[in-house]
């Protein structure tokens, strides 16, 4: 197929998911401001008595809902975004190809959702708690709505994309780029890699990092073992020649 039909076809499919996107977006958008409320409840609970959240800027009251309904109208669509990749790239591989990503497929889908949902119910409220309780006696501590919904939706989108490290663990040694050999020698410096980059993607707190090293070390080696079961590596050149002589 020439380069120009891929692009058609290309174009094709991110028109689908622009349509289904608009489609769930305008379905929720009457519900904005709820849909702003469940995000800001760990929030507020966290707040003292006398504390609210605020805008400082005349358009946050409106903006800063709509922004959060366009990311759940993404977050919703997700798998029929990831359905349109899956049917641009399918044609272009072998069967064998087609059975390894289908279940590569459906596992990113649910691993997204299960490390949004990680970082909603769990390292949300304790990295508020943590900001919360330093704050200094004479400072109250009064968020505003639109730099609350940039800092939830930064640490949805980390934690989302981290847990699909297994998957992208697996799909490197598939692709033979590395091999289950070579990542468990390289382990301990993998370690130390996951909490570097926990350090620099979440907060400057010990908290969110710690939440997001431990669970990122545990998805490699999770990813790790899903491949020593699926694969099987062939020994190297060298040692079959040795076993021969």
């Amino acid at each position: 197929m020439p380069i120009t039909e891929h692009l058609i076809e290309l174009r094709r499919h991110l028109i689908k998911i622009c349509v289904a996107v608009l489609i769930i977006f305008l379905g929720l958008v009457g519900y904005s401001r709820e849909l702003y409320n469940l995000l800001s409840d760990p929030l507020v609970a966290q707040l003292p008595a006398n504390s609210t959240m605020i805008a400082t800027d005349i358009t946050s009251n409106f903006m800063a809902p709509i922004r959060l309904t366009v990311f759940v109208a993404a977050f919703l669509a997700m798998p029929y975004i990831l359905y349109q990749i899956w049917s641009f790239v399918a044609p272009g591989l072998y069967k064998k190809e087609k059975k390894i990503a289908i279940p590569v497929l459906l596992s990113s889908i649910f691993l997204f959702y299960a490390g949004v949902a990680f970082s909603y119910f769990i390292v949300l409220k304790g990295v508020l708690k943590f900001f919360i309780m330093f704050a200094p006696q004479n400072v109250l501590p009064m968020t505003d709505i639109d730099s609350y919904l940039s800092f939830a939706l930064k640490l949805f989108m980390v934690f989302g994309l981290t847990f699909e490290i297994p998957v992208v663990t697996l799909l490197l040694i598939l692709a033979g780029i590395v091999s289950i050999q070579s990542l468990e020698e390289k382990r301990r410096y993998i370690i130390v890699g996951c909490f570097a980059v926990a350090a620099v993607v979440t907060p400057p707190d010990g908290v969110s990092m710690l939440m997001l090293a431990i669970p990122m070390w545990l998805l490699f080696e999770l990813g790790l073992f899903l491949a020593k079961i699926l694969i099987k590596e062939e020994p190297s050149p060298t040692i079959v020649s040795t076993v021969k002589e």
